[in-house]
């Protein structure tokens, strides 16, 4: 067995979990702050300077919260449920490569956790296994607005997931490989939100759906269901819950990253500065998620609905077609 490169393997995976466990606790920290700005506050201030230590301050009160149990519930699926969804958030971004491959101490290190040759179709995999945990948090909780939620926010995931996942089709049938790392290479003279623009705003609403973000968080609708499928959590429970979805918002963003925007591919210097370009991307990206929950009301249940099958399943099928006629002409002029 090589120990170096085992050894190299967990101190990478190590690094990228802190620097994304750091990573969910800042986008709290961001969202307060440009909502605060876009409305008009000034948002956290308090903890640290301009509120930097906010984020710690309320890990550590979630942490003492008192932790309330339902009678009722099932005690193992109650428990297990916000672990499904932390893990399974967090394992996803195991495969979003973020920079060129280093030479260090004659060796090639990869900047990515595991580089494997369905890192794409791993990502929905795992991704998809989400709805496990909502449903079982929102069933094991023995409680109506809980099981409500859940109902809604799976019928949400799966429905949105098909075109999430077709809105990406284009991408594969031009790169032919469902390897992050060729994906990225092969947009190194052109990205694929010029050549996949239909695709690429399709993959972005589809994206906001799934991570039950504002204008489509129908399984947390307070005015309807109090809180959704997490209504009888508490404490560090509910926080898991809490930050997978930043969790997921960081996920995304990498992958839109990767998939449209040229992964670390820059104006310039993409092998030194390759992190920092995917870096100033997601962080893009993320902006834009708040600034659409800062500009957009809630959809109402059945609106959601027929967006996803009858606008965005279609037009996911039509960008399809027109990538197939176009690489079918280009194919036959060469």
């Amino acid at each position: 067995m090589d120990w170096i490169a085992l050894a190299l393997f967990v101190v990478k995976a190590l690094a990228v979990f802190v620097v994304f466990l750091t990573g969910v606790a800042y986008v709290t920290w961001m969202e307060r702050k440009v909502l605060g700005h876009m409305q008009l506050r000034h948002g956290p201030l308090n903890a640290g300077w301009f509120g930097l230590l906010q984020p710690i301050a309320d890990g550590v009160k979630v942490l003492f919260k008192e932790d309330i149990y339902v009678d009722s519930a099932n005690k193992f699926l109650y428990f297990i449920a916000p672990i499904i969804v932390v893990v399974c958030t967090f394992f996803t971004f195991a495969v979003i490569p973020f920079g060129e491959p280093i030479e260090l101490f004659g060796r090639t290190i990869e900047l990515v956790v595991a580089n494997i040759n369905i890192g794409l179709l791993f990502v929905f995999a795992v991704s998809s296994l989400n709805v496990y945990g909502i449903v079982l948090a929102g069933w094991s909780s023995n409680s109506k607005y809980s099981l409500l939620g859940a109902l809604r926010s799976s019928a949400q995931m799966i429905s949105y997931e098909i075109t999430m996942g077709l809105s990406i089709i284009g991408v594969l049938m031009i790169t032919g490989s469902l390897s992050m790392m060729d994906i990225v290479h092969a947009q190194k003279n052109i990205w694929f939100i010029v050549l996949q623009p239909l695709g690429f705003i399709i993959f972005l609403i589809s994206a906001f759906a799934e991570a039950n973000r504002s204008p489509f968080d129908l399984p947390e609708a307070e005015s309807e269901l109090v809180a959704g499928f997490h209504t009888e959590y508490s404490s560090l429970k509910f926080a898991f819950f809490y930050l997978s979805e930043y969790a997921h918002m960081i996920v995304i963003s990498g992958l839109v990253t990767t998939l449209f925007l040229g992964g670390w591919y820059g104006p310039f210097l993409s092998g030194i500065l390759g992190p920092l370009w995917f870096f100033i991307k997601m962080v893009f990206i993320l902006f834009l998620f708040i600034w659409v929950r800062a500009s957009f009301p809630r959809f109402r249940y059945d609106q959601l609905m027929k967006f996803g099958w009858k606008v965005l399943l279609p037009l996911s099928l039509v960008n399809i077609l027109i990538t197939g006629i176009v690489i079918l002409i280009l194919r036959s002029r060469s």
